[in-house]
């Protein structure tokens, strides 16, 4: 049985930083993606960031795109998003998922397993 568990929410000021923290357990090798989603109150569903445990690729959405990096700890079975330079529009839970065959999918129907989600409060 796989299960995500994250850690690394918070509260944090405008331009302000954190790191968000995914490990995946379960998987017996590292044929498979991690996403990265999140979802503010109100709104649906959103895709960030991805990354292939494999080799290593990454996808980053535009809301991503020069303030967030998504890392892989292979060893671990962990991936962090960091994310830098935050805003108050950045305010969601944010949820990493897994898609068991190693997809690059870039929304939320193409992952099997889902993390509990962790609160981003961006706020001044």
């Amino acid at each position: 049985q796989v299960q995500l568990v994250e850690s690394g929410g918070g509260l944090v000021q405008p331009g302000g930083s954190l790191r968000l923290s995914c490990t995946a357990f379960g998987f017996t090798s590292h044929v498979y993606t991690i996403g990265w989603f999140r979802q503010a109150p109100g709104r649906g569903r959103e895709g960030v960031a991805c990354i292939s445990m494999g080799d290593g690729s990454t996808f980053y959405r535009n809301v991503a795109k020069g303030r967030f990096t998504i890392s892989r700890d292979n060893a671990n079975h962990t991936t962090y998003l960091q994310m830098n330079s935050l805003k108050v529009e950045d305010t969601a839970v944010y949820y990493c998922a897994a898609n068991r065959y190693g997809t690059m999918g870039r929304l939320a129907g193409a992952y099997d397993y889902w993390g509990q989600g962790a609160q981003v409060s961006v706020s001044s």
